[in-house]
């Protein structure tokens, strides 16, 4: 898993996500009917009735071991399981694994940036799928000045 610390590199990024954003079609769109997450996998990671499993985009936890991952599975399954959530597609359908690659809604709470504003997920670029990079980026920043979760051993 790789971090990258807010400075040059991300102020390059951040334009280049507003430049890719401007110019290529989204083919974004929210899921209309909700689904019943049945199992939370990991931090980022969850299981959706039918078998279907969904790798939230924009963000990675820790893994089993590191720092965290206990915390970060934790608020995940408070956030979801058992409820119903809404799924928004970004430009790719799927990882190389087969699970869906997905922004995720309950009610109005993008679960994806919950998770890096409570400090338990980092920023992940998945190249193409970037929509909401931005919000992600800030939701990351503002954690690591507040010293949350992660930050309060990774500043």
């Amino acid at each position: 898993m790789t971090h990258h610390k807010f400075g040059l590199w991300n102020k390059w990024l951040l334009l280049s996500l507003v430049l890719v954003s401007a110019i290529l079609p989204t083919g974004c769109h929210k899921i209309d009917n909700p689904v019943l997450v049945t199992r939370v996998i990991d931090g980022d990671t969850i299981e959706i009735e039918g078998g279907y499993y969904v790798r939230y985009l924009g963000i990675d936890t820790p893994e089993i071991g590191e720092p965290y991952y206990s915390e970060a599975l934790e608020a995940n399954r408070n956030l979801v399981e058992g409820k119903r959530i809404w799924m928004e597609k970004d430009v790719e359908d799927k990882d190389k694994y087969g699970r869906l690659l997905r922004y995720v809604w309950v009610n109005n709470t993008m679960v994806n940036a919950e998770l890096v504003t409570l400090g338990y997920a980092y920023s992940y670029i998945y190249p193409l799928n970037t929509k909401h990079q931005m919000l992600i980026l800030q939701a990351e920043q503002e954690a690591r000045e507040q010293k949350l979760g992660l930050w309060s051993i990774n500043p």
